[in-house]
């Protein structure tokens, strides 16, 4: 379990971020006619916010490259 916090901090910390900054975006700006999709509802906005600062701090997670191969020289097979 702590391996995968470790290795997914990045995308917490963009759910959080994201889900607050959706929150107070609703709460100072938000639509006063409830016509608007995302920013009508402050359920709406902040799943929204959290789902967008995710991807966006997902983009400078570094991948780790290392692949296992069972087999380093594999025989051609014709």
């Amino acid at each position: 379990m702590k391996r995968w916090l470790i290795k997914n901090v990045l995308t917490i910390a963009g759910v959080v971020l994201g889900a607050t900054i959706g929150f107070v975006y609703w709460q100072q700006i938000g639509c006063n006619s409830g016509t608007c999709a995302i920013t009508s509802s402050p359920v709406n906005s902040t799943i929204y916010g959290a789902v967008m600062g995710a991807l966006i701090l997902n983009i400078f997670r570094k991948e780790d490259n290392r692949k296992e191969t069972k087999n380093e020289n594999p025989e051609k097979v014709l």
